[in-house]
């Protein structure tokens, strides 16, 4: 029996892929599947993933055109045979026992959804993002896939899927799969290293930030068209507020062109008062007593330009503060 089926979509990772793949062949838990999905690479990433096919027989590798990252993922899930799933990318890499406590963890309660801990891995340092909030998960998980095994069943029963040709695929996937979710748990010790390019926070930021409102918009839709809008819309208006007016703001400030920024800014500030015209009654916002919340609490469309600018010129002080 395959108990966890590992999907690792593959672009232009010559670099990288070699590592990855060493930290997987060598799992602890050996009844596993790995899928690879060459979405269309162009260097020696191809190569690379073919010659760890031939060497061991539970490596299964696919070449597609290129679809990005979603499309990949969604090609892996079509071919996953596992009790559960995992997605791993190709150029990060994860302990060699990852899979054997999290499969653990879940099997002991029978769990639906089990995430562990992780590195942040920079090139000089490396800290760790851990978390404990089993009571509420909902509202606070990490939207990363990556860190986590989903149990198969549900995927496949209720046909999710990443949404493909979007940025921030991971929020728009994690949040179909929770409403299904019955139990949940973690390992509370970093088992995956999460590779940052630089030392730097700061990323090369476009007018596809704006993505982010989309994802948004198809997770509203799917709960809508589930029926689960009223019993989470608690949750989705949290979403939506922490989202846009948190996570989303720093990116946002990083687009160089002015005009650009603004439009932004607006689109998503009108998305969020269109949508959730309350938020500021929020149960989690006016629960919570830490700076963050206490700004959001206090916002208002001129506050939110201007808390914009600063961000442009400090955010990067102000983050790592």
């Amino acid at each position: 029996m395959v108990k966890v089926s590992v999907i690792v979509p593959i672009y232009q990772v010559e670099s990288y892929l070699v590592k990855c793949l060493d930290s997987l062949v060598h799992q602890t838990l050996k009844e596993i599947e790995i899928i690879l999905i060459d979405d269309g690479s162009m260097d020696l990433s191809s190569e690379i993933a073919q010659s760890y096919q031939k060497k061991d027989r539970r490596i299964s590798y696919f070449r597609q055109e290129n679809q990005g990252l979603s499309g990949a993922r969604n090609t892996g899930l079509k071919k996953a045979k596992g009790e559960y799933v995992a997605f791993i990318d190709s150029d990060d890499y994860v302990e060699m026992d990852m899979l054997e406590l999290m499969y653990q963890k879940a099997k002991e309660g029978n769990l639906d959804l089990v995430e562990c801990d992780f590195y942040w891995e920079y090139v000089d340092k490396k800290r760790i993002d851990s978390a404990s909030y089993l009571d509420d998960y909902f509202h606070q998980i990490r939207v990363v896939s990556w860190n986590k095994l989903y149990k198969r069943s549900i995927i496949e029963k209720e046909k999710l899927q990443f949404y493909v040709g979007l940025r921030y695929e991971d929020i728009g996937f994690t949040y179909q799969f929770l409403p299904f979710v019955d139990s949940y748990g973690q390992v509370n010790k970093p088992l995956y290293h999460y590779l940052q390019r630089n030392s730097s926070i700061t990323r090369v930021q476009n007018e596809r930030v704006k993505e982010i409102f989309a994802i948004l918009r198809n997770v509203l839709s799917f709960y809508q068209e589930k029926g689960f809008d009223e019993k989470y819309k608690v949750e989705l208006e949290y979403l939506f507020l922490h989202v846009i007016l948190g996570r989303s703001s720093y990116r946002i400030s990083q687009v160089k062109d002015k005009s650009v920024r603004k439009a932004i800014l607006k689109e998503g500030w009108t998305l969020l008062n269109q949508e959730f015209p309350n938020w500021k009654k929020n149960h989690y916002l006016l629960e919570k007593k830490d700076k963050m919340h206490i700004y959001f609490r206090h916002l208002n469309y001129p506050l939110y330009l201007l808390s914009n600018v600063i961000l442009k010129y400090f955010g990067d002080k102000i983050i790592k503060e």
